[in-house]
């Protein structure tokens, strides 16, 4: 479903990369929510949590709910699935099926946030890690159930990262929210992080350095091209498989110079987390576990679902930029936060014109 990693270049500043897969494309929208905004949490049964956004964020995001005519759709429904604010600070929405669960009972009436909201609350209200952690510590959040995915309980874990180089997992198993500090900031679907970690633990024999020759009683074996030290990776799409190549391609890519050239390994990096349609395919007798999206039909021209890279996103944490591109383009659009700090109202423009007229994404949002 989604692979995410922080690559660090030779002067320790972090670059964060992210896929997300899903049969089906979304309608995904990228907002910038400003600084000085005021937001809005509900859980029904509980009085509504409002704060105001603190640090201005740009974001993708999907929607909540399927509009309909007598309720189009409005900014509160389009919810933060991956984004960066203008302190460094990155948030990382991931399919995790285990979340649902009962829940620590609370008060009702006492304000809490939805679990659909956490994006824009950590994104507008935070600038580091830390910050984060603390906050949680004292502010409830509550799972709920999604009407776009048939009423499915918030299926997600969550990664944000910042700019120190700090990494936290925020994850419901069960209901039960745990907070994780992430040494390898990596991250990508079930089982629980802590398995991921203890995983780690069957490859230690993990190097880069090829051995690209041995001794066989008296015959001596020779590799005759490079890349022999990747033999041991996984190779499977799984989500077990990919947190290994994950973490070893974030320990081992090449540290670059410049930002520039950060950026570019990055894009290098995430390519072999890139999935093209028919890759890998269910069958409906078969019982693959997808997640499947109310009012989105399947594609009816297939008799089997595909999991495909909807989308890419490079975040570089320092300067705060944001890079994006969809399945159909190659070449990433870039928005720069800084530029559009003086904003005073959000800004939405659909992914699906990235790529196809939107060259310059910070002057795009700008002119909307």
């Amino acid at each position: 479903m989604c692979t995410a990693l922080v690559y660090t270049d030779a002067t320790g500043a972090s670059y964060l990369g992210r896929t997300l897969e899903l049969t089906v494309d979304l309608p995904y929208q990228v907002v910038y929510f400003p600084a000085g905004l005021a937001a809005t949490s509900q859980i029904p049964g509980h009085p509504a949590l409002d704060y105001e956004m603190r640090h201005g964020c740009l974001t993708v995001t999907m929607p909540a709910r399927v509009p309909t005519a007598e309720k189009p759709m409005g900014l509160a429904d389009l919810k933060v699935i991956e984004g960066i604010n203008d302190a460094g600070l990155t948030f990382s929405l991931l399919s995790y099926p285990s979340a649902a669960g009962k829940q620590q009972a609370v008060d009702a009436t006492r304000a809490i946030l939805a679990v659909s909201d956490l994006g824009s609350w950590v994104l507008g209200r935070f600038a580091t890690v830390a910050e984060v952690k603390a906050a949680l510590a004292a502010e409830p959040v509550m799972l709920e159930a999604l009407p776009i995915l048939g009423g499915v309980v918030s299926p997600f874990h969550y990664v944000v990262n910042d700019a120190t180089g700090a990494s936290l997992v925020i994850e419901f198993d069960a209901g039960k929210m745990t907070l994780y500090d992430n040494p390898v900031r990596v991250m990508t679907n079930g089982p629980r992080f802590d398995w991921h970690l203890t995983n780690l633990d069957n490859y230690t024999f993990l190097s880069n350095v090829d051995k690209s020759s041995a001794t066989f009683g008296g015959h001596k074996a020779v590799q005759p091209d490079s890349g022999i030290a990747t033999a041991g990776l996984p190779s499977s799409s799984t989500s077990v498989g990919r947190f290994i190549r994950a973490v070893y391609y974030a320990t081992f890519a090449e540290k670059a110079d410049t930002p520039d050239a950060a950026i570019r390994t990055l894009d290098h990096v995430m390519n072999n987390f890139d999935r093209p349609r028919g890759i890998s395919i269910d069958y409906p007798e078969g019982g693959g576990g997808h997640m499947e999206v109310k009012g989105l039909a399947a594609d009816a021209a297939h008799a089997y679902a595909t999991e495909f890279t909807s989308w890419t996103s490079l975040s570089d944490l320092q300067r705060k930029l944001f890079f994006v591109r969809d399945y159909s383009h190659l070449n990433f659009t870039c928005f720069d936060l800084s530029a559009l700090s003086g904003l005073k109202a959000p800004k939405v423009v659909p992914l699906s014109r990235l790529g196809a007229d939107l060259g310059d994404g910070t002057k795009s949002l700008l002119a909307v």
